[in-house]
Order: C-alpha cells, then structure tokens, then sequence
C-alpha cells in the first residue's frame, strides 16, 4: 500500500486520508464556533475494505479534540465510529 497522508484540508472543508499523491478516502466537515459536524464520509471504491476510513475518523477526531471543538456526527459513519469507540464520547455535544 502506498503511504498514507491523513491532512486537513479546510478550504475543500473536509479531512483526506491519501495514498500516495490521490485522495482515497474524506470527511466532510462543517466548522461553527466550537463545533465541527461531520456531514459525510466516504471512501472511493477501489479502496474499500482496507481500514482507511476508520484511520480517517480517528485522526478527524485527534484534530476536534487538539482543537478544543465538540463534535456532531451527523453522518452514519462517524456516529457509529464514536458509539463504538467510547474515548471518544466526551467530544459530542450534548444536546
């Protein structure tokens, strides 16, 4: 597998995990004052089934908690990531 790069990309609002020089997986992102909701994922087919999304949600989820934000995982993806991950659960907002 090519080297992976994990990179906030904010002008595209999204996180990328990329293999090599192409993007293979991201997460996108809406930023609001001590709030990041993540509003989708996705992993391009030819690289599914290779972990590359979960690699993606922990590194979105570094970057909320180095950032002092609380996270809202409007998408399936990071919502099931977090329930299944319960270090993360002090990163959602409580409603």
């Amino acid at each position: 597998m090519d080297d992976i790069t994990l990179a906030d990309n904010p002008s595209a609002h999204r996180f990328e995990l990329r293999l090599g020089d192409a993007v293979a997986a991201f997460a996108d992102y809406k930023l609001e004052p001590g709030t990041l909701t993540f509003t989708h994922t996705e992993v391009l087919p030819a690289h599914e089934g290779k972990g590359l999304a979960s690699k993606l949600a922990k590194f979105s989820l570094g970057q909320v908690r180095e950032r002092g934000l609380k996270a809202v995982p409007v998408c399936s993806f990071f919502a099931g990531y977090i329930n299944k991950h319960p270090e993360y659960q002090d990163l959602l907002l409580q409603a």
